[in-house]
């Protein structure tokens, strides 16, 4: 006789009755819940928010949860009642471009909001007794202004960081702006593109003072503040530590979003890759070795090799794949009360779910175009999303069936977008050929080795990186060509109008 396959629900009556014996308490019963597979299973929409006029590039809970606040291409800032599907306040938010991220400051009473957007701007908005909202600009980014980090338990202290490497760190009881440094790429690829155009800044709860940044290059960097030195001569230019796939060391990739767990765990999810959970033993140290391109431009046959096998003894990372992160800057977070979860949006509308050891849980149908932001609730298994489309959706584990994972996760997926990066010699060219080949000989490991989808894939990778090179070469004499933009590089605000209606920008550009 076949044995039934037990369930979470019957591994739940144990907890039940040990709760009712007072064996184990109403909060470890509720994390412990919170935390179980069934709930993840059991995610639907529960309502959709729409009063936003354009892509809803960022969404983020308050402190206790019932507040949902939400910045879009229509450059409005909007305060939900979530739970009711209501907006408690709408405004302007004084961007004259895309919003890309807002965020309460803790203990203020959901009265300070943060904001930053792709006029480079970051602002400060005060809601005051009579309802009416003061906002001032506190500083400005050359190029746009991606996210924002609140230092964890303080309503003054939060960082920005943007396109133009700078991070800044700002206080709002002198609302100034403190310019600590500027992100380069590591020396060897200084004299092409000095400058890391940045997407994302996360705090370690743990440890306020460490913080890690990243953008359009392999490598998360972390920083402590306590080495910046306000003397003129500043020390936190340097990173304590890097952090980077061995594969993907020397290639042509970029980060475009991180997020820490609550045991100081690292995330974060490459462009056109896969997403990568690190410790702090795998960090590469405030050094990381150098050698890769050196010894490819010398063309010394086995120096590369040794690279990596000088890399072996380092523990790998965790990594999650299935979804698509190609086409927009996507964010990437943990679910459940000790992070258990691991969530993501992907260019195909749907939203991904890893459980924390890498094994894929739950695909979720979300929009018909691409998800950019998931946001878990702090306290409850509620989730936030939103992307190219115009509303936000609420996901509550209230669905009468348990859902499955598809037969097929790759779906249709949209045609990738130039490389990544602006590849101005023949020397790069070569650097990215070689990358190319041997992330597909990695990849050829895990399959069959005559398979045509993996060689068929390179080939078609190399010959875009072909015409991508061509085409930057036919294109530099009108790369300077101006926009529509002031002197300042700024649109107007009847230009700006109801903003761009095509999502954030490409971070690579």
């Amino acid at each position: 006789m076949n044995k039934r396959r037990r369930t979470n629900s019957d591994k739940m009556l144990p907890n039940v009755c040990r709760r009712e014996l007072g064996e184990l308490s109403p909060r470890s019963f509720k994390l412990q819940q919170s935390a179980s597979e069934d709930v993840v299973q059991r995610f639907e929409i529960y309502k959709k928010l729409e009063k936003h006029r354009g892509c809803v590039n960022t969404v983020s809970f308050n402190y206790d949860g019932d507040i949902l606040i939400s910045g879009s291409d229509d450059r409005r800032v909007i305060l939900w009642d979530w739970a009711t599907g209501k907006s408690k306040l709408s405004f302007y938010s004084g961007h004259v471009s895309n919003i890309f991220h807002a965020k309460f400051m803790p203990y203020t009473d959901d009265r300070s909001i943060v904001t930053c957007a792709a006029d480079g701007q970051v602002r400060y908005s005060q809601i005051l007794e009579s309802g009416e909202v003061k906002i001032s600009l506190l500083a400005k980014h050359e190029g746009g202004a991606h996210k924002l980090a609140i230092e964890p338990g303080s309503p003054h202290v939060f960082y920005s960081c943007g396109e133009d490497g700078l991070v800044q760190h700002f206080d709002l009881r002198t609302e100034t702006a403190t310019e600590l440094f500027s992100c380069r790429l590591t020396q060897e690829r200084r004299r092409y593109t000095p400058i890391i155009h940045l997407n994302a800044i996360a705090i370690d709860p743990r440890d306020p003072n460490l913080f890690s940044v990243a953008g359009s290059d392999e490598y998360a960097r972390l920083y402590d503040i306590r080495m910046y030195q306000s003397d003129g001569t500043p020390n936190s230019g340097q990173p304590v530590n890097y952090f980077c796939p061995s594969h993907l060391i020397g290639d042509r990739v970029g980060i475009t979003g991180l997020a820490y767990s609550d045991n100081s765990e690292l995330l974060a999810s490459y462009n056109d890759e896969s997403i990568y959970l690190f410790t702090h033993d795998m960090g590469l140290g405030p050094n990381p070795c150098q050698q890769f391109s050196k010894s490819l431009r010398k063309g010394k046959k086995g120096q590369t090799s040794s690279l990596f096998s000088g890399l072996a003894d380092k523990p790998t990372p965790q990594v999650y794949k299935g979804h698509r992160n190609c086409e927009t800057v996507k964010g990437v977070g943990f679910f459940g009360p000790k992070s258990e979860y691991v969530v993501s949006g992907s260019d195909c509308g749907r939203i991904f779910i890893w459980k924390k050891g890498g094994e894929l849980i739950r695909i979720m149908e979300a929009d018909k175009d691409i998800v950019n932001c998931i946001e878990a609730h702090p306290h409850t298994p509620v989730l936030a999303s939103s992307g190219i489309e115009d509303d936000i959706k609420i996901w509550t584990p209230t669905a009468a069936e348990r859902a499955v994972l598809p037969r097929r996760i790759d779906g249709v997926k949209p045609k990738p977008r130039p490389w990544s990066h602006h590849i101005s010699t023949p020397e790069e060219v070569l650097m990215q050929l070689f990358s190319s080949l041997h992330r597909a000989s990695g990849a050829e490991s895990e399959h069959d080795t005559d398979s045509p989808t993996v060689m068929s894939s390179t080939g078609l990778d190399l010959m875009e990186l072909m015409f991508s090179y061509n085409g930057m070469e036919d294109s530099s004499d009108s790369s300077d060509a101006g926009g529509d933009g002031d002197e300042n590089g700024e649109l107007s605000e009847e230009a700006g109008g109801e903003g761009d209606a095509s999502g954030p920008e490409d971070f690579f550009n």
